[in-house]
């Protein structure tokens, strides 16, 4: 074992039925490291921290913990906290209602609760250690949430972890508080914590990493130093696309010509959410397929929740062909002609038990009023038409939905928002885990509704399909607008290095 290696990890595999979701990984932590681990949707992130701390059991490999001879075996997260490994996850997971000192100690083994003012006194001194602007006896629900990840933090850091795992800690902070986090990670770090940092903000990683290693598709991409990484080599290799592959030069861009005069469909201006996106401004023009582009986590799902009405607008404005309109939630983006298709079909799509008929006339059922309910006859009449318009797979209309395979669910949520007639559809991620055929299919069914004089925005992790049908893309990074590529500017290598901060 590495003489500064607090942790090491070697060669995990984790199988689920038909997915290899580790293969061989590598993982190493040193003491008084910060070290990023990176990966996009299903690159094998969150299955690894599941291993280390016993939530999963991996199938093959070893694990080795700083101050014991042989091998750790984990089985549980209590078994992780015992062997020195602490997560700390985005969610607060403590109990809102109890003091801060009543959070510090709870289930701890020592009926510390025995002798409150002990409670409370050790409770300020480790406070006060790490600069944690809180008092022991306040209800932790008054504080904010940075100081309830903090107090998470510092309660992991007490409990003498070795290993401090930091899931996406920064994701609800705003830049002062991510500051404050910060500062106690080097602080932490000085005292010779190894802390791993899940994120998906590239500035972040760069601002107080040590380290990075990349995972792809459940393997391993390597390890590096962050002065050895460049951002939009780590861009390269989270995507899994070669900088100078010359296949993409050859690549024929879509181009939009747009009307003299034309007004867009839809426009907005500085307009922003509850869900963390910075303001942002987006137009489009009929017929025209545009995109946001980004990292998972860049915010491009959150700025189609917000234009949707998804999310809660918090300010900006909106147009619809050059009115004001006001759209705070989704009928109103229903009443306005616009059609969205979430990126999580089984969380925000399908409605499982209902049947395939009753899934794609829902839309138009709520436009219409559930009081002034579709006779047998009109929603079968929809369903069929549907089903045969988009080659839906299914026994029959009656079918419940999530029988379906995800391809087939996938296209029940489009006949949904196509029964509507929107004049802005947005889809996000609608290829996302289907065949390859299906995946095909769906493209080309959305340049065929723009050639009809729809306007749509497509939003996929895969970069060549953005390529192969938008003709304009936003680019995202760390939940905001960071460039707008069309024309001879769509290409690989230019997404990346706009995502990366104009990097070449």
């Amino acid at each position: 074992m590495k003489d500064k290696a607090v942790l090491e990890m070697k060669n995990i595999h984790k199988n689920f039925p038909g997915v290899r979701a580790l293969q061989g990984v590598d993982f190493t932590l040193c003491e008084g490291e910060i070290h990023a681990l990176m990966g996009e949707n299903g690159a094998g992130k969150s299955t690894l921290i599941k291993v280390l701390t016993g939530v999963y059991g991996k199938d093959e490999g070893q694990i080795f913990i700083k101050g014991r001879e042989d091998e750790i075996l984990i089985k549980s997260p209590e078994e992780a906290q015992k062997a020195g490994i602490s997560t700390v996850y985005q969610e607060i997971t403590l109990c809102l209602n109890l003091t801060v000192a009543e959070n510090m100690f709870i289930g701890r083994e020592n009926n510390v609760y025995q002798n409150w003012e002990k409670m409370n006194t050790d409770t300020t001194k480790i406070l006060k250690s790490l600069d944690i602007q809180a008092e022991a006896t306040q209800e932790l629900g008054s504080c904010s949430i940075a100081v309830q990840q903090m107090v998470a933090i510092a309660r992991a850091v007490d409990m003498e972890c070795k290993v401090l795992i930091l899931d996406e800690p920064t994701s609800s902070l705003d830049e002062q508080e991510v500051e404050k986090l910060f500062k106690l990670m080097r602080d932490l770090r000085a005292k010779g914590v190894g802390i791993i940092f899940v994120t998906h903000f590239l500035d972040q990683v760069y601002e107080v990493c040590d380290k990075i290693t990349v995972l792809r598709d459940g393997k391993l991409v390597g390890e590096y130093e962050i002065n050895d990484l460049p951002r939009v080599k780590l861009v390269s290799k989270m995507l899994g696309k070669d900088l100078d592959e010359k296949t993409e030069e050859s690549k024929k861009y879509r181009i939009y010509e747009k009307k003299s005069g034309a007004v867009p469909v839809i426009e907005t201006e500085g307009l922003y959410s509850n869900g963390g996106i910075k303001p942002f401004d987006f137009n489009i023009y009929k017929g025209e397929v545009n995109g946001f582009t980004g990292l998972l986590g860049s915010g491009r799902s959150e700025c189609v929740r917000a234009i949707f009405g998804a999310d809660g607008i918090l300010g900006g404005t909106m147009k619809k062909n050059g009115k004001t309109v006001k759209i705070t939630k989704p009928i109103d983006a229903m009443k306005n002609g616009i059609g969205y298709l979430p990126e999580d079909r089984k969380v925000d799509g399908i409605i499982g038990d209902l049947s395939v008929r009753d899934n794609i006339i829902f839309a138009l059922q709520v436009l219409r009023g559930f009081f002034k309910p579709f006779t047998k006859a009109e929603a079968n009449k929809f369903a069929d038409e549907y089903i045969k318009l988009l080659g839906i797979k299914t026994a029959s209309a009656n079918t419940p939905i999530k029988s379906l395979s995800g391809g087939n669910q996938q296209k029940c949520i489009l006949a949904r928002w196509l029964l509507t007639n929107p004049e802005y559809l947005i889809l996000d991620e609608p290829t996302r885990g289907i065949d390859i055929g299906t995946k095909t299919e769906i493209q080309k069914l959305v340049l065929k509704l723009a050639g009809e004089g729809m306007s749509i925005t497509f939003i996929s992790s895969e970069i060549d399909e953005m390529l192969g049908t938008c003709s304009r893309l936003v680019v995202m990074r760390d939940r905001k607008v960071v460039g707008e590529l069309s024309g001879e500017e769509l290409s690989q290598s230019m997404i990346m290095s706009t995502i990366a901060g104009g990097e070449k």
